[in-house]
Parts: structure tokens; sequence; C-alpha cells
């Protein structure tokens, strides 16, 4: 028991961060979104690689990396999960520093559904009667918010399904979540360098040219990458899943609380109204989930 509410404080801590990274990004909204992803890379990989040294884990990455090279297919399936978390890390920094801090909420709010879409797509699962509704629901929701913006919510889409996307190639590889992102950030390292050198060669950079303050900001974007990631890994070592499945909505919501908060980002009549169809949609999910998960454990104690 002691064990599982540590595991569920290591991931309310993990979410918390998570929840509060549009402050961090703002913090550096006089630096470009593009030299923000590009140190955010570089810091995260040294990061995770001297995580990996001090938890004597050296050897097991290794490893890691060789049996990715022996399998080809694990190894391209890593080469575009890496190049879809970068992208995702771009359009969630641009749209914070942007004004679009409620378009990100928006898209962690979906991120499940979405999941839950790709499952149906590529690992031909199936929909009971209340996801169907819970799917439906959420449709409408997006609708009314296109109606209420007059596009559609593309940065929404954009980082719920690169992240989905993200998940589901990390779910046929299975790392140990900092040796991956360890793996994940070497792969786009040499991309990342280069970009470096070119925007060194054809303009200023924030970086050693600004302010101490900002050159101590950007080089912490590898513990604010590394981090929570960590604390969420050791806590999902001993959380239920049910309660996983409902923690993951604390980052959403704290990302909607400051948009328009904090920073005094649009929320009106109709956008309460979108949002509340989402949040209908995701409590019968979530509800649904939690039906199968103790049907099962009663199937299994049979």
């Amino acid at each position: 028991m002691q064990r599982e509410k540590n595991g569920v404080l290591w991931g309310i801590g993990a979410y918390v961060i998570w929840g509060f990274m549009p402050v961090y990004w703002k913090t550096l909204q006089h630096v470009s979104s593009f030299e923000i992803l590009i140190t955010r890379i570089i810091w995260a990989f040294i990061f995770t690689v001297l995580l990996v040294v001090l938890m004597k884990n050296g050897k097991l990455l290794i490893h890691d990396m060789k049996t990715l090279w022996q399998s080809k297919k694990d190894f391209w399936y890593l080469c575009l999960a890496s190049a879809l978390i970068s992208g995702n890390w771009f359009l969630y920094i641009w749209a914070v520093n942007h004004g679009h801090i409620v378009q990100t909420s928006l898209g962690y709010y979906i991120n499940p559904l979405v999941s839950v879409l790709l499952g149906i797509f590529f690992l031909k699962e199936k929909l009971s009667r209340v996801q169907q509704l819970a799917f439906a629901l959420a449709t409408v929701g997006v609708i009314i918010l296109t109606f209420s913006y007059g596009h559609i919510p593309w940065l929404s889409f954009g980082l719920a399904f690169s992240f989905a996307v993200y998940g589901l190639l990390k779910k046929q590889i299975r790392l140990d979540a900092v040796r991956g992102l360890a793996i994940e950030t070497l792969f786009i390292l040499p991309f990342a360098l280069l970009a470096l050198v070119w925007l060194t060669i054809t303009g200023p950079t924030a970086f050693l040219q600004i302010d101490v303050r900002t050159d101590i900001l950007l080089i912490l974007t590898g513990v604010a990458t590394g981090l929570p990631l960590i604390m969420f890994a050791k806590g999902a070592q001993t959380m239920p899943l049910n309660l996983v499945g409902f923690l993951q909505y604390i980052a959403p919501t704290l990302m909607l609380i400051i948009g328009v908060g904090l920073y005094g980002e649009k929320f009106e009549a109709i956008d309460l109204l979108s949002f509340s169809f989402i949040w209908a949609a995701l409590l019968l999910f979530m509800t649904s989930k939690i039906t199968e998960i103790i049907q099962q454990k009663k199937a299994a104690s049979h």
C-alpha cells in the first residue's frame, strides 16, 4: 500500500510539472521556438546520458542500442518516434509562446481518444458502445470549437496525433524511460547540432549572447524534459492502471487554467460548451475503461 501511495505521488508530481511547463517556456519567449527546440534536444541528451551513467546503466544503454541496430524494424520505429517527439516539442513550445496555451490543453485532452483511434486502425481494437458515444461527444466538441475559431484547431490535432503515434511506436519497442529518451535524443542529435551551427552562422543565437538567466534556463530544458519523465516512470511501476488514466488529465487542466487565468487567453461561452462535450466524452471513456479493468480482475480471480 505504501509503495502504491508513493507511486501515486511520483505520478502526480510528473503531471504537475508537465502542467506548469507553459510557464517555463514563457520565460524563454524572447528566444526563437526553433532555438529552444534545438537546445532542448541537446541538453535532454546530455542530462539523460549523465543519469544513465549515474545509475550505472551504461552497459544496458549499449545493449539497447545494439538490440535496436539488429532489429531494423525497431530501429526505424525509434527513428520515426524521435522525429515525432521533436515535432511535438516544437509545436508545443511554439504554441505556448504565441498565445495558444488553451489549444495545447485541448490537444492533450483529446490525446487519449486519438490513441484509441489509432488502436482501432492499427491494432484492430474494438470500441464498446459507451466508447463510441464518447467519440461522438468529443467530435461534437471539436466541431463547435472549429466554428468558434473559424478553422480546424490544427495545433491541437498536431499535438494529439504526434504524441499518440509516438506512444504507439514506443509500445512496439518497449525501452526503459530514461535510456529510451537518451537514444531518441541521440538519433535526432546530429540534426540538432547541424541546426545550431546553421543558426550560429546565419544570425545571433540566444545562448551565451543575452544574459546568464537565459543561458541557465536553456541548459535546464534538459532537466525539464527528463525529470518528469523519470518521475512518471517511477510512479507507473506501482500505480494502478486506472489511476494513471485519471492522472493524465492533471496536465491539460493546469494548462487550461494557466492559459486563461495567468496569461488571459480567450475562453468564451462557446469554448466552455465545446470543452464540456470533450470533458463528458473523457468521463464516459474513463468510466468504460475502469469497468473493463474491474471485469478483467474479476474474471482473473475465478
